[in-house]
C-alpha cells in the first residue's frame, strides 16, 4: 500500500470517504454508457483516458445483468492483476453488484482487503439501462484506496522519494547513536578511577557527578535518535496531520527537559555540598525547563485547535480539486 499504513489509510477515509465517493461518482458518471458494456474496443479506450487524469484506477470491467462478468479486467498498474482471467467469473454476490443493483446511481463499497494485492481498495459501480429502462448491465472500477488518497493529498512525488529520506534518518540516527558510545565511554573512564581509589581526595566527591553529566548526555542523544528513528524510519508518520508532528515534538522536548532537569538537579547537589557558583546557574536552569514545559503545554493544545481547522479547509480544497477534474474526465 505504497508507503501509508493502514491505520492511517483508514483515517484518512473516514475524513474524506464523502469526497472519495463524489470523485469516484464523478468518473464513472462520466463513462458511464452501454457500449462499453461489451465493446473491447471502446473498453480500452475508456481505461486509457481515465488514467491519464486518474492515476489511482485500478481495474475496470464489466458485468451483465446477472452479475456475470463479460469483460477481462482492463488496466490496473499491476501488471499480474490485469492478466488474471476474470471473464466469465461470478460477481454476483460481491457488494458493489448488490448495492448497484438496487440503486439507480453510482455506488461505493466501504474499504476492503483486495485478494489480488492485499491492499486496502474499495470499488465503484454504475448500473447500465437502456431507453426502455432495462437494465443492460454494469460497470465497475476498482481503486487502491491509499493511491487514491495520495492523488486528492497530492502526495505521490514525496513518497517516490521516501525511501532516500529513510536511509538518511538511518545514517543520522547510526552518528547519533555512535556519540552515545563516546559519551558512555567517557562515563566509564570516570567511574574506573574511582574503583580503583585513584582520585585525589579533594575531587573524589565531585567526580560522580561527572559521571552523571556524561550519561545525562548520552540519554538525551540516545532518546534523539531514537526518535528519529521511530517517527521517520520505522514508523508511518502522516505529515499532513499536525497530530504527527506534534507527537515528534513533543518526544523530542520531553527528552531535553529530563536532561536540563537532571543537569539542574545535579548543579544544586553539588552546590549542597558547598560548590555554591553552581547555585544560580541551577536555578536558572530549572527555571528554564519549567518555561519550556509550560510553552510545550500551551503548544499541544493551540496546535489540537489548529488542526480541527486546517482539517476543514483541506476538505474544502480537495473538493474544489474534484470539480475542477469532472471537467477533465472524456464522457464517451
Amino acid at each position: 500500500m505504497s508507503d501509508m499504513s493502514y491505520i492511517s489509510v483508514v483515517e484518512r477515509y473516514h475524513d474524506y470517504g464523502e469526497t472519495l465517493r463524489e470523485l469516484l461518482a464523478s468518473i464513472l458518471t462520466g463513462i458511464a454508457d452501454q457500449r462499453l458494456l461489451d465493446n473491447e474496443a471502446k473498453q480500452k479506450k475508456a481505461i486509457k483516458c481515465i488514467q491519464e487524469h486518474y492515476p489511482f484506477i485500478d481495474l475496470f470491467y464489466s458485468l451483465d445483468p446477472d452479475g456475470m462478468q463479460i469483460s477481462d479486467n482492463l488496466g490496473g498498474q499491476n501488471n499480474e492483476i490485469t492478466r488474471l482471467n476474470a471473464k466469465g467469473k461470478d460477481r454476483s454476490q460481491r457488494p458493489y453488484f448488490r448495492m448497484a443493483r438496487d440503486s439507480d446511481d453510482v455506488v461505493v463499497t466501504e474499504p476492503y482487503l483486495s485478494s489480488a494485492n492485499r491492499n486496502l481498495s474499495i470499488t465503484a459501480a454504475v448500473k447500465i439501462r437502456n431507453a426502455e429502462g432495462e437494465t443492460l448491465g454494469y460497470i465497475a472500477v476498482d481503486s487502491a484506496l491509499g493511491e487514491i488518497i495520495g492523488f486528492l493529498m497530492g502526495d505521490n512525488m514525496r513518497r517516490r522519494f521516501q525511501p532516500f529520506f529513510k536511509v538518511v534518518y538511518s545514517l543520522i540516527v547510526l552518528g547519533l547513536f555512535g556519540v552515545v558510545g563516546i559519551l558512555l565511554y567517557s562515563a566509564a573512564s570516570e567511574m574506573i578511577p574511582l574503583f580503583m581509589n585513584d582520585v585525589v581526595k579533594q575531587d573524589e566527591h565531585l567526580t560522580p557527578f561527572g559521571v552523571i553529566i556524561f550519561l545525562t548526555l548520552g540519554l538525551a542523544v540516545f532518546d534523539l535518535g531514537k526518535t528519529i528513528l521511530e517517527e521517520e524510519v520505522l514508523m508511518h508518520k502522516d505529515i499532513f496531520r499536525h497530530s504527527s508532528t506534534r507527537r515528534t515534538i513533543t518526544r523530542f522536548m520531553a527528552a531535553i527537559l529530563i536532561a536540563v532537569s537532571i543537569e539542574a538537579l545535579l548543579m544544586m547537589f553539588k552546590g549542597a555540598l558547598g560548590d555554591d557558583q553552581n547555585m544560580l546557574p541551577a536555578v536558572w536552569m530549572m527555571l528554564a525547563a519549567v518555561g519550556l514545559l509550560i510553552g510545550l503545554g500551551i503548544y499541544v493544545y493551540l496546535g489540537a485547535r489548529a488542526e480541527t481547522i486546517l482539517l476543514g479547509e483541506e476538505r474544502r480544497l480537495i473538493k474544489n480539486k474534484i470539480k475542477q477534474r469532472e471537467d477533465d474526465t472524456v464522457n464517451l
